[in-house]
């Protein structure tokens, strides 16, 4: 190669590292004494200076970078996928003249430009590149807002996304239900049966209709069921005869009212119950071919689960399962001598979206029974009249109605100083008062009284319970 061509090539590398400066490439200086650790973006490119000529240029993997000889004293790096390399320069001399650690990081440049268009008002979105990952951190408005951030930033690094965002706000949630049950009963029922014997019990007839009374075979020992409620009897030319009446008329009303406030975590299931539980033998076998009864606690009452989701500030998503149950008595079974009450239960299941404050109601979860028994004797109870005292008559109705109303609130912790209690506005009667008077509370000021401000603030509303204070029940 003659000294013209050896001038041009150095002509060439010149023009080629002044374009690459023009286009913004960044120009690192070598620094001879320690290895330098350099940072490189997925197609970006460098110039790295050497102090010293450099005759001989090693990368270690060349499928992470690239480089090239731009002059003896400029070398060109080019990143081609994440990674980690080593790149070695020799001097003239085949002297080590510098070792580059070089770290080419994913191109999020991209993804920066499309979350600042799409979601322009989440500012605190952060994200860095991690080795062969990107790292999400930050946060976010709402849950829908993470995830669609996240759905974003998948087809830009397949199932290389690290999710380190939270979601601002307030995560606690406090639900307000009221569970209202209005229940009504009828029950009718008309029979009869009757007993009579001649000469000391050779003579006898006995009705046993509807088991309301029950006999021997000589008839004169009569057992009475607890239906009885009137017994006639009389003398008739030497024969007894006795009558038992089973008449009832009954209505039943029965109110079930509970109100109760859970505070859970967004995500958290929340439980509650207003009731109790009732044991159920269990009947195991031992090792020795026995069995042992082991008791199981069944629960009953005024039930609730509840699974909240915070998904901004302004929309709630609730599954909630409400459940109202309690024993019955009417269709117990008995096992080993253990008599078990059936539960006669009503649930609910259901999501729902709502705002703070607003509220849900679950109605229309109507039971209506209606029973009509007619025991009667062939024949004779088909008799106008006289028919009646061969016959028993049994009518039954029930009506039931279940509400149930939710309210969630996004709640904060508050100054327990501001908190009342029920004992608070409680203040004892004097002497005068108590034994004069009758009263059981005192006329004078609370020891720590709260105004009306002070008390809708603790509470966040008008007040928990029945408990109110005593201008308030004026």
């Amino acid at each position: 190669m003659n000294k013209f061509s050896i001038v041009f090539l150095v002509i060439i590398f010149q023009l080629i590292s002044n374009v690459c400066l023009a286009e913004g490439l960044s120009r690192v200086t070598l620094e001879t004494a320690s290895p330098q650790k350099l940072s490189l973006t997925v197609g970006k490119s460098i110039i790295v200076r050497s102090p010293e000529k450099v005759k001989r240029v090693s990368l270690v993997a060349p499928e992470i970078a690239d480089a090239m000889v731009l002059t003896p004293w400029q070398i060109y790096l080019t990143g081609k996928a994440p990674g980690v390399t080593n790149i070695t320069l020799w001097e003239e001399t085949d002297k080590v003249s510098a070792i580059l650690d070089l770290e080419v990081s994913p191109d999020i440049v991209r993804l920066k430009e499309m979350l600042t268009k799409l979601f322009p008002e989440e500012k605190s979105i952060k994200i860095e590149a991690t080795h062969d990952n990107i790292t999400l951190s930050g946060s976010v408005s709402s849950t829908v807002i993470l995830s669609q951030v996240l759905a974003l930033a998948e087809p830009f690094f397949p199932k290389k996304v690290i999710n380190l965002m939270e979601v601002s706000g307030v995560h606690q949630v406090m639900i307000e239900v009221r569970v209202a049950e209005m229940s009504r009963g009828l029950l009718r029922r008309l029979g009869f049966n009757l007993n009579w014997s001649n000469n000391n019990g050779k003579n006898f007839g006995v009705s046993l209709l509807n088991n309301l009374t029950s006999g021997t075979a000589g008839g004169l020992t009569t057992g009475i069921s607890d239906k009885i409620n009137a017994i006639i009897g009389f003398l008739s030319h030497g024969a007894s005869w006795t009558f038992f009446v089973d008449a009832l008329k009954e209505q039943g009303l029965l109110k079930v009212l509970a109100e109760p406030t859970l505070i859970t975590l967004s995500g958290k299931q929340a439980h509650f119950l207003a009731g109790g539980e009732f044991p159920v033998p269990v009947p195991q076998t031992s090792g020795a071919g026995g069995q042992t009864i082991t008791i199981e606690y069944k629960s009953f009452g005024v039930g609730l689960n509840f699974t909240p989701t915070v998904l901004s500030s302004k929309k709630i998503n609730m599954q909630i399962s409400p459940e109202v149950s309690e024993l019955d008595f009417s269709n117990a079974v008995t096992i080993g001598g253990f008599t078990i009450p059936a539960l006669t239960t009503r649930r609910v299941s259901t999501v729902v979206e709502l705002a703070d404050g607003q509220s849900f109601a679950i109605a229309g979860i109507i039971k209506d029974d209606t029973r009509q028994v007619v025991s009667k004797f062939p024949l004779l109870g088909d008799i106008p009249v006289l028919g009646a005292l061969f016959r028993s008559n049994s009518f039954q109705k029930s009506e039931t109605e279940l509400i149930v109303i939710v309210t969630p609130h996004l709640v904060k912790p508050v100054d327990m100083a501001k908190q009342t209690l029920p004992t608070d506005q409680y203040v004892e009667p004097n002497d005068l008062e108590f034994y004069l008077f009758g009263d059981t509370e005192g006329k004078g000021q609370p020891s720590n009284p709260l105004s009306p401000m002070e008390r809708k603030q603790s509470l966040e509303g008008e007040g928990f319970g029945h408990v109110k204070p005593k201008e308030e029940q004026k």
